[in-house]
């Protein structure tokens, strides 16, 4: 878990494969400018579910926290490459909510990506399964797009990823605490984008949060 999260090595797509013979790519670290602006529109660590302990990330913390959340680590190999990840204008800035007796997270990640939502949601929907290696460790996700959320945005939607251990020959490996499932709600708000993640290495869910603070950190970027 971040920092109090480490999340993962894999953001995966859509329901559909991609066919052919993608070449793996090595991923560069994304470079985001700082933007004081975003951390002060991060819901209050406060407005959190009450059984979430929530703190504020520093920038340098945020920017891994993202980067897990994404599923590609900075030096990572990418296949498909075209399911990399567009790296934002500025940002992130991240809040965390940990539920320890959950195992799982609530994260709030701003970002200003430079490209409208839609951008995002062409990507997912090109990308079925996406393999990432890092360290000599081949991770695979797998993410579905749920109905987009009902919220006042200028666009929105949902993913449902999950994310595991490259199968081995013999058999996929099943060992307790290498699978991490992920909802995330996402938001576009003129320049600003809201994701809100719930993660769990168990078989926890807790939707009403998730909608909850969603619904709030969209709220706190409209006001601005």
């Amino acid at each position: 878990m971040v920092g109090i999260v480490t999340l993962g090595t894999v953001l995966a797509a859509c329901g559909t494969t991609v066919t052919g013979h993608p070449t793996a790519v090595r991923n560069p670290a994304p470079v985001a400018t700082v933007d004081q602006t975003l951390t002060a529109m991060l819901p209050d660590p406060s407005k959190f579910p009450s059984r979430y302990t929530a703190v504020v990330l520093s920038p340098e913390t945020a920017a891994q926290a993202a980067d897990d959340l994404e599923g590609y680590l900075p030096g990572a190999q990418v296949d498909p490459s075209i399911c990399a990840p567009i790296a934002p204008k500025t940002g992130p800035a991240v809040s965390v909510g940990t539920d320890d007796h959950g195992q799982a997270t609530l994260t709030v990640v701003l970002t200003r990506p430079g490209k409208p939502l839609s951008t995002l949601r062409d990507q997912v929907q090109q990308c079925g399964t996406v393999k990432v290696g890092h360290a000599g460790v081949t991770s695979v996700v797998t993410t579905q797009l749920d109905p987009p959320p009902p919220v006042i945005a200028d666009d929105s939607l949902a993913l449902r990823r999950t994310v595991g251990p490259e199968n081995r020959p013999g058999g996929p490996e099943n060992r307790d605490g290498l699978t991490r499932s992920m909802q995330t709600l996402i938001g576009q708000v003129g320049e600003v984008r809201v994701a809100v993640t719930y993660m769990t290495s168990g078989s926890t869910s807790d939707t009403e949060a998730l909608d909850t603070l969603f619904t709030a950190a969209v709220r706190k970027v409209r006001k601005g």
